[in-house]
């Protein structure tokens, strides 16, 4: 009987990391592979529209077929153009944004997708990108952990996570008074996490106190 309850807790750990690391990698991947697959489209569905055009085109085949790629490849680029321009506009900001919230956002992965697409071209921060030492009980307990997001009033989301297994952890929302940046990279400080504290002291080398820290 203590063997079978011996093998219970572990199995169930493994399963769970198991769950979360590949539901980790579908929500990394998935959207990079949607947004391929949306250049593609648009790419395919332009190329089909100027195919008349190469008949007309008095050239070699593959001269007249890289034309029309190059034309299509800069029809994409002028469509992205004109809708970001649209979108910076007070009457395009609020029809998107009325499109958004009755459209898009039901639509399963849609702000995963969105949110993923503005961290790869670096229009917000990329989660987790920030270590911070948080205060979390209001006495001398620091727990190390990453800012997920920020709220309004000075208010933060932190992840902190549990030793060995980082994929468990707390979420916490605290106040920009209760951090203290460490200026080092999230691996290193995920290192030292997974090995239970190892290397704490290199991290707490590279403290940055929030009025130190410039704003973005």
């Amino acid at each position: 009987m203590k063997k079978k309850k011996n093998k219970k807790p572990f199995i169930r750990r493994l399963r769970n990391f198991f769950t979360t690391t590949v539901i980790g990698g579908m929500l990394v991947i998935l959207p990079i592979t949607v947004f391929v697959f949306l250049i593609n489209f648009l790419f395919q569905l332009i190329t089909r529209l100027l195919e008349p055009i190469r008949k007309l085109i008095d050239t070699p085949v593959i001269t007249a077929e890289w034309l029309i790629s190059l034309i299509a490849i800069a029809s994409v680029i002028v469509v992205f153009f004109l809708v970001g321009l649209i979108v910076q506009t007070n009457f395009g900001k609020r029809f998107f944004r009325s499109l958004e919230t009755r459209f898009l956002g039901p639509l399963p992965f849609y702000n995963v997708i969105r949110e993923t697409i503005q961290q790869f071209f670096g229009k917000d921060k990329m989660p987790f990108s920030e270590v911070v030492s948080v205060n979390v009980f209001g006495n001398d307990t620091r727990m190390i952990g990453f800012i997920s997001d920020s709220l309004p009033e000075d208010r933060f989301a932190v992840f902190v996570p549990t030793g060995p297994n980082p994929t468990n952890g707390f979420i916490f929302v605290v106040s920009k008074g209760q951090l203290e940046y460490l200026n080092v990279r999230p691996e290193d400080a995920m290192r030292s996490i997974i090995g239970v504290g190892t290397g704490a002291s290199d991290l707490f080398k590279h403290v940055i106190s929030t009025s130190e820290k410039p704003k973005n």
